[in-house]
């Protein structure tokens, strides 16, 4: 006998839910709307019936995963879905909360939905921490370029040799006076701000070290690893595991190329055939990253006086044994670029990619083994003891 299920669509918003049901005899209709408290919650479920008997689902958004860990709490299986994969009637010219919501509960009984994967308290703490590094990042570029133009303006050119944002640089600005007294203010609040920019890049990157040291052990060792790998350093290594999750649910690179948006668009019909780019569909943050890491392959290979600093197994044996595979993909990269193009970087984060994968999936099925392998032994001593 198939089992009788009640599937919940949430549209979930800062304030409120406007929840809807899809019976299991074909009925789909409104429950209301109710606060976006978790106490407004467990009585909806609790109203609602068994708990093993429903299944919830929401769109990700701004309010993040609270109500998803609400929800498993209480025994409801929750899934957390993509938004831009909802199916749209192209006629359909209204859109409320409760439409949203009975549009949700209706798809996902048809199974029309696409889940998301939902990273645990700690992976988004991490991701939190590293996504506030780039955020400072950019903050620091701004007030940069605020400073670089205010003296641009003015008629303030450095001494010949002094690179920008070297420490002679900033010297020379901090000993610079202007006759004007608006001007002279200006000055010292725009180098103010490039010198708080610069302490604050620098507590996060310090808070980014000490966070992965408290990271599981199978984290710690792809981030590791990720660094024997060109063009990746600790912060890249650290924001490529925190964006990307547990790389082991990902079955194939191609899988996980998709996810990144490195694979060919495409716009085919019949017999036409039409391939445009990279779909670039990721997070900024991935796509950024992307571009930053796959742009250091187009450099010849060559081995860091400090590589073996921070490289994790091998040491500099690792990095010597992947030079030519590194030199493969870098001659790779070249051919397949257009005359005087020095920016394509689709071939190189293809090769990237596949090399995130491999290891990452490598120590995350390694260490499920290993928690697998210790439960069971833990089963076993206890059940002889009894």
């Amino acid at each position: 006998m198939k089992e009788k299920l009640r599937f919940l669509g949430l549209d979930v918003h800062a304030e409120t839910i406007a929840v809807a049901v899809a019976e299991p005899d074909g009925e789909v209709r409104s429950l209301g709307t109710i606060p976006n408290r978790s106490e407004s919650v467990r009585k909806l479920i609790k109203k609602l019936g068994p708990s093993d008997k429903l299944r919830a689902c929401y769109e990700a958004g701004p309010t993040g995963y609270v109500v998803y860990w609400q929800l498993t709490e209480l025994g409801v299986e929750c899934e957390v879905v993509a938004p831009t994969l909802v199916p749209v009637k192209a006629g359909d010219r209204v859109k409320t909360d409760r439409r949203d919501a009975e549009k949700l509960a209706r798809c996902y009984r048809s199974g029309d939905l696409t889940a998301v994967w939902v990273p645990d308290e700690g992976s988004e703490a991490l991701r939190d921490l590293v996504r506030a590094r780039e955020a400072a990042k950019q903050d620091q570029m701004r007030a940069r370029h605020r400073l670089s133009k205010f003296l641009l303006r003015s008629g303030q050119r450095p001494p010949t040799g002094v690179r920008p944002w070297t420490r002679p640089y900033l010297i020379w600005v901090a000993q610079l006076r202007f006759t004007q007294i608006a001007q002279e203010s200006t000055r010292q609040d725009y180098l103010h701000e490039v010198e708080h920019m610069r302490e604050r890049v620098a507590r996060l990157e310090q808070a980014i070290t000490e966070a992965v040291k408290l990271a599981p052990p199978a984290l710690q060792q792809v981030i590791n690893d990720l660094q024997a790998l060109r063009g990746i350093a600790g912060i890249s290594a650290v924001t490529i595991a925190s964006e990307l999750g547990q790389v082991s649910r990902f079955e194939s690179p191609r899988q996980l190329m998709g996810y990144c948006g490195v694979v060919p668009s495409e716009d085919s019909s019949g017999k036409r055939t039409r391939r445009g780019g990279i779909t670039r569909a990721p997070a900024t943050h991935r796509c950024r990253s992307r571009m930053e890491l796959s742009s250091s392959t187009r450099y010849l290979v060559r081995i860091a006086q400090t590589a073996g600093e921070h490289l994790g197994r091998g040491e500099r044996d690792c990095v010597e044994g992947a030079t030519p595979a590194a030199q493969a993909l870098y001659e790779t990269g070249r051919s397949r670029q257009e005359p005087g193009d020095c920016h394509s970087s689709s071939p190189r984060a293809t090769g990237l990619y596949r090399g995130y994968w491999s290891q990452g999936r490598n120590h995350f099925q390694a260490a499920s083994c290993s928690l697998t392998t210790t439960k069971a032994t833990t089963k076993t001593s206890q059940e002889g003891k009894s």
